[in-house]
């Protein structure tokens, strides 16, 4: 491809709503362009980095047997219905009426699609296994899309979805879809990490994020420092560095006291000269899954320490996270603000972090502006309905492996789920065994966000100056800035370049705009591409071109009849 004939435009500015470098460098490059909110379109070296991520999927998903289908972007209601997700999913889930009055939805994700058209065919046994895979738009109404590509709306993704006759056939396809990941991120060329991740609304009981490690990811993971565990925070263990055993110290009376203006925690730290760490605050939180009725409980934590909304909504059974209680209903509860309110005479019910398990004499709010209690305990003061891990792990804490947790940030690019007999028993997805008995299809599922890992191996491959494309999804391996556009000896030694690589089938882009060749290099810098080859007529004259490792800014001079194979070479090497 020539610049020339590319419909090619690139920015020198950052754009305005654009906040990390992946999206920025995106949009300057002409990549992409917004269309709304969350939704763009794709230029044509975008789609071309696309294409190539998707074949290494295709290829990798394909030598391990799973088959391609195409499912479709709009789904009846009734299929949701099935499994009740039309309501669990929340307003996510963008839904629309036709001509008729009949309800669809635009396809967040396809686990109802793709079982009924399993349970349309399979029959017996041996119909089993299979695993089915695509490659398809998805839209989800993200409540604040950001990021570009990133968290969008509308985005392409792969989803596959094994189905088989019963959990040890099942949990040979999910290992099996993990070592077919594996294989895709290690060709893909971007430092990566797998971690114990939460099933959310899709289900199931067993699941593990891929991730591309960034600076900017929106996930943290912890990982020990000896072992091999790695987790997703969310469901990470909270276990302290140092396990403090159960307080010897004697019961006192509680008693009440005046805490005037001090409503956080730090506050009443500083002022009673008492860690945080042996402080319990009180939060409030609603288990209803209806959004418009409350249903208080309360949850103990450490001062010092932060609420895991994921292992709550594990805890509560929720689909979803739990809401916090607005100030208003927190004091139509417990009769205070927040700030002064705590477990003692609550009629709620109370779930403890086991971090405050082993405390005694600790200091909670009074449920009465302005006060607090000392010399709490349980469950002499107050009754509680569970203990639990509640609180979010942090780096320092102790891994289950024995190791100590170390954080990296991640952006999540691929999730895979044993999702069990979930969806099959509420579909009536069945199949007769070889007794002639009908028994549920195992399922899991299977994800990897297309669109989203392009973004994000930028977000891992950039410099200051732009894109640092992995040669495996460049939208071109070579880029020739053709520096003397109007000098016919030099534009004549570009072309045979170019054509030659062509043949040899290395994808090559030509820069052969009437511009100069300051402006060539910074474009050329800004999208990225892995080798760049700079032919102008200085040297054309002394029989060379200058070649340029993007990656390592290492500039060289080959003679220009070896220039093909050196590049040839280059790209061996990119690549291996």
């Amino acid at each position: 491809m020539k610049w020339s004939k590319s419909f090619l435009f690139t920015l020198k500015e950052n754009p305005a709503d654009a906040e990390i470098p992946s999206h920025i460098l995106m949009v300057r490059g002409g990549y992409i362009k917004k269309v709304a909110p969350g939704i763009f379109t794709y230029g044509t070296l975008a789609l071309r980095s696309i294409r190539k991520f998707e074949q290494i999927v295709r290829e990798e998903l394909s030598q391990r047997g799973c088959l391609e289908i195409l499912m479709p972007m709009v789904q009846p209601r009734e299929l949701w219905e099935e499994t009740n997700r039309w309501s669990e999913m929340g307003p996510g889930l963008q839904k629309m009426k036709n001509r008729n009055g009949h309800e669809f939805c635009l396809g967040a994700t396809h686990e109802e699609v793709t079982t009924d058209f399993v349970r349309q065919q399979v029959k017996s046994y041996r119909d089993l296994p299979v695993n089915l895979f695509q490659i398809q738009t998805k839209f989800r109404d993200e409540i604040r899309p950001r990021f570009g590509l990133m968290r969008g709306r509308e985005f392409i993704m792969k989803d596959a979805y094994s189905f088989d006759r019963n959990l040890d056939d099942a949990q040979k396809s999910y290992r099996l879809m993990h070592e077919a990941y594996t294989a895709i991120f290690k060709r893909l060329g971007v430092k990566f990490r797998v971690v114990q991740a939460d099933t959310g609304n899709i289900g199931g009981n067993q699941s593990e994020e891929f991730h591309v490690l960034a600076e900017s990811g929106e996930d943290q993971l912890l990982v020990s420092d000896k072992g091999t565990f790695a987790a997703n925070v969310e469901i990470c263990p909270a276990q302290d560095a140092e396990p403090k055993p159960k307080s010897s110290e004697e019961v006192k009376a509680m008693e009440e006291f005046a805490t005037p203006g001090l409503k956080t925690i730090e506050d009443l730290s500083r002022s009673l000269k008492v860690p945080a760490n042996e402080l319990v605050k009180t939060m409030f939180f609603s288990a209803s899954e209806d959004a418009k009725t409350v249903k208080p409980v309360a949850v103990l934590l450490r001062g010092s320490d932060e609420v895991n909304p994921v292992k709550l909504k594990n805890l509560l059974k929720l689909a979803n996270p739990p809401l916090l209680l607005t100030d208003e209903e927190v004091k139509g509860v417990t009769g205070a603000s927040p700030g002064s309110c705590g477990p003692v005479g609550l009629k709620i019910p109370i779930y403890m972090d086991s971090g405050v398990e082993n405390l005694s004499n600790y200091v909670v709010g009074a449920n009465k502006d302005g006060f607090h209690l000392r010399n709490v305990n349980h469950p002499r003061d107050f009754k509680v309905t569970a203990v639990h891990d509640l609180r979010l792990a942090k780096a320092g804490d102790r891994a289950p492996d024995g190791g100590k947790l170390q954080a990296f940030r991640g952006i999540e690019v691929g999730h895979i789920f044993y999702l069990g007999t979930k969806y099959s028993k509420a579909m009536n997805a069945n199949f007769l065994n070889a007794e002639g008995k009908l028994e549920p299809i195992e399922m899991g599922c299977y994800g990897i966000g297309i669109s989203r890992t392009v973004q994000a191996a930028i977000e891992q491959c950039h410099d200051k100056d732009g894109i640092v494309w992995p040669i495996s999804i460049a939208p071109f391996a070579v880029h020739i800035c053709l520096l003397d556009p109007q000098d016919e000896k030099v534009a004549s030694v570009a072309n045979s370049i170019y054509e030659e690589l062509h043949k040899r089938g290395i994808d090559c882009f030509m820069d052969d705009r009437d511009e100069r060749p300051g402006v060539k290099f910074k474009d050329a810098d800004l999208l990225g591409m892995p080798i760049r080859l700079n032919v102008g007529g200085r040297g054309v004259t002394a029989g060379e071109v200058e070649v340029v490792n993007r990656r390592t800014k290492e500039m060289g001079k080959t003679a220009i009849g070896d220039v093909v194979a050196t590049v040839q070479s280059l790209v061996e090497q990119l690549k291996a």
